[in-house]
């Protein structure tokens, strides 16, 4: 399989990422109290796995990878997306850190997974090998999907603040956009 000097460099990064991912994964799951918290990490973690042995296949073997990626599916947890009956826990920076606490270990996870998410879908977008294109499409929905449990796990534990929109704001937003009829398709 051929990729372009551009595929080649992007699988580069995002295998760089899935190390340093991994790695901390390792570490978190050495210092993680929440049980809840450990069984999600234990979860992903082969998948991450699977995720850096891909590319390393795609950027090592001419065939390219041998296996697909499973996207796991979106685990709603929470009973509103917009409202929360939690207490939002203040935050601030420790700056002599030995070890991770839960909220330390959530918070880096979940920026970890939005930055990952953002370059994979990127990436997909500027490659035109349509398997690859494909896999990091899976890779970004797998991280999308990732960062959607840990931001419940942390919204729970009122470390993630969520609240729904004052009406007036919706009801301003709802006078600005009007909407079109949409033109019948022509398929082909």
């Amino acid at each position: 399989m051929e990729l372009a000097a551009n595929e080649a460099y992007q699988l580069h990064e995002l295998a760089m990422s899935c190390v340093n991912s991994i790695t901390n994964m390792g570490l978190f799951l050495n210092q993680v109290q929440d049980q809840k918290l450990r069984s999600m990490i234990e979860r992903h973690f082969p998948l991450h796995i699977r995720d850096y042995n891909m590319k390393a296949e795609y950027l090592s073997k001419a065939e390219g990878a041998t296996e697909s990626l499973p996207v796991p599916d979106i685990k709603s947890i929470l009973p509103s997306f917009t409202q929360s009956n939690v207490a939002i826990q203040p935050v601030k920076p420790r700056i002599d850190v030995q070890s991770l606490n839960d909220r330390e270990i959530a918070t880096a996870y979940l920026l970890t997974l939005k930055r990952a998410g953002r370059e994979y879908a990127w990436s997909a977008m500027e490659t035109s090998n349509p398997e690859v294109r494909a896999f990091l499409e899976d890779a970004f929905k797998m991280s999308s999907h990732h960062a959607h449990e840990v931001w419940q796990w942390m919204v729970e534990n009122g470390y993630y603040p969520l609240e729904a929109a004052s009406q007036k704001t919706l009801s301003t937003f709802g006078k600005l956009y009007q909407t079109v009829e949409e033109p019948v398709l022509q398929m082909q």
